[in-house]
């Protein structure tokens, strides 16, 4: 696989790196257009489908200035949704790498996520793990 003068490496990350995303409001459209793509509708009026935000929130992160890590593979998900949305919550997300470790190909980088309604709850969280590539020689 070929990546990208434009990533961050294994070799780029630290333990504790901290990116936060811009935040967005969510609204009906949000909610028309996740629905009709996943077919995940929300039963409560005014709710939102629970992995709208964890979509939101992937999206959000192409907005950071950081580069996105080199993936090479994600190896695993462990997340969960602490308390509703509705539309009219202000939401963003944060990513913190909480281990590295390297490997033959690179390395195995997990970072905790959270996102965050405009009330500084968390609303959903998650732990995500990728093998990252390292820089090219």
């Amino acid at each position: 696989m070929t990546v990208a003068a434009s990533h961050t490496f294994f070799e780029d990350t630290k333990l504790d790196d901290l990116v936060t995303s811009p935040a967005m409001t969510l609204t009906e459209a949000h909610l028309s257009l996740y629905s009709g793509i996943t077919g995940d509708v929300a039963v409560e009026p005014g709710a939102v489908a629970e992995l709208l935000p964890l979509c939101l929130s992937i999206g959000l992160g192409w907005r950071v200035p950081q580069p996105p890590l080199a993936v090479l593979a994600f190896m695993s998900m462990d997340y969960q949704i602490v308390r509703p949305l509705r539309v009219g919550d202000t939401v963003y997300g944060t990513s913190r790498v909480v281990s590295r470790r390297t490997m033959r190909e690179g390395g195995i980088v997990i970072e905790d996520h959270e996102i965050i309604n405009q009330r500084g709850e968390v609303a959903q969280r998650g732990r995500f793990t990728f093998l990252v590539a390292r820089r090219p020689a």
